[in-house]
């Protein structure tokens, strides 16, 4: 039987897959560092949602990029099932409103958060994670797939692995040019095709998710001036599609005002965007903690950085933790609560979104 690898980064016409480790990071300063020395010529892994916590980043033993994803021998799934759903949905929908109404007191600095959920699913046998990552690949070829072996991180994550499908590009560098492809505001796919145009439309039509996507593009232009020059950021979201999802997105591309800036530090830059954590940022990370606790690397991002700065990092979502003995595993959905948002509708997206990895799990969440 041939090891699982220690990270895989499947996007449309690029896989990244890097064995082994030569050298763990927990914090993000010494991989930075690492890189700034060239001494490190790469350095993949994942970064939590929270920055202050231990990271899973490496610089691997080997690595290779091929076009596509290695043909791995793949393994029938065993039967799985929901064991733990949390928070339950009457107290998510609590905590939903909770939050609409801080958004609605004048004192409070906060204009959006996004809330999750997370189930666990239990496994009648060991889960094959490449198994799982042809799946996640094959469900949704647009997708950017991922699997992370999280050890670095050290206690308690020791043999654990993350693994997923992000549509969700947080940024690329490849020389000067710099491209972010932010996403907020969604919509379920529908089997009937008409009902699915309808439902792709009325996102794209929807104020309250507008004003949702808004607030995380003007955040990335604030961020992102400092460190480019000629921001071009459409003026319009687009619609674009998953498997699951109706998302809105906007292309932002620009150009390093300093060569030194590498993809590592974009991404420590931009994370969390409002997409993940809300508006203004301490103010919904709080809220985030006292309610949910510690993510872990749901949230966060997973991606590559090279000793010449060039990289490529996606935020972490539509994922599930898989426990070292890969029985069960842990899933995370969320969603951007703004003014508008109705604790009921906020529910049913969660649920939308843990088709994804639910999917490929072979769970079915109905």
């Amino acid at each position: 039987m041939t090891r699982e690898p220690t990270f895989v980064l499947a996007g449309p016409g690029e896989v990244v897959v890097a064995d082994g480790v030569h050298t763990a990071f927990p914090r993000i300063a010494d991989a930075r560092a690492a890189l700034a020395s060239h001494s490190a010529p790469i350095i993949v892994g994942a970064v939590p949602f929270d920055l202050s916590q231990p990271a899973a980043l490496i610089r691997p033993q080997t690595i290779r990029f091929t076009p596509d994803l290695p043909s791995w021998p793949l393994r029938e799934l065993p039967a799985t099932r929901i064991t733990a759903t949390t928070p339950d949905g009457a107290e998510h929908r609590r905590r939903v409103a909770l939050a609409v109404a801080r958004l609605a007191d004048p004192a409070t600095a906060l204009h959006k958060v996004v809330l999750a959920r997370a189930v666990t699913v239990t496994a009648d046998g060991p889960l094959d994670a490449r198994t799982l990552l042809h799946r996640l690949a094959g469900n949704d070829a647009q997708a950017t797939k991922f699997l992370v072996d999280l050890s670095a991180a050290g206690e308690g994550h020791s043999g654990t692995a993350l693994i997923g499908a992000s549509p969700e590009l947080l940024v690329a560098r490849r020389g000067q040019q710099v491209t972010c492809r932010p996403f907020a505001g969604s919509a379920p796919r529908l089997a009937d095709p008409d009902a699915d145009a309808k439902s792709g439309a009325a996102l794209a039509d929807s104020a309250k998710n507008r004003h949702e996507h808004r607030l995380v593009v003007d955040a990335l232009r604030e961020a992102l001036a400092p460190l480019c020059m000629d921001l071009q950021i459409a003026e319009q979201p687009q619609l674009t599609k998953t498997a699951a999802v109706w998302h809105l997105y906007t292309p932002i591309s620009g150009r390093l005002r300093q060569a030194s800036t590498t993809a590592l530090d974009l991404a420590v830059a931009l994370h969390p965007t409002p997409a993940v954590g809300g508006s203004a940022t301490a103010a919904a990370t709080e809220l985030i903690t006292e309610l949910e606790g510690d993510r872990g690397f749901y949230a966060g991002a997973v991606g590559w950085c090279d000793q010449r700065g060039d990289g490529c990092w996606v935020v972490s979502i539509r994922c599930a933790q898989l426990s070292a003995d890969r029985r069960s595993a842990v899933a995370h959905s969320g969603g951007g609560i703004v003014a508008e948002s109705d604790p009921d509708d906020e529910l049913a997206e969660t649920t939308t979104k843990f088709k994804t990895i639910l999917a490929a799990l072979g769970v079915r969440n109905d």
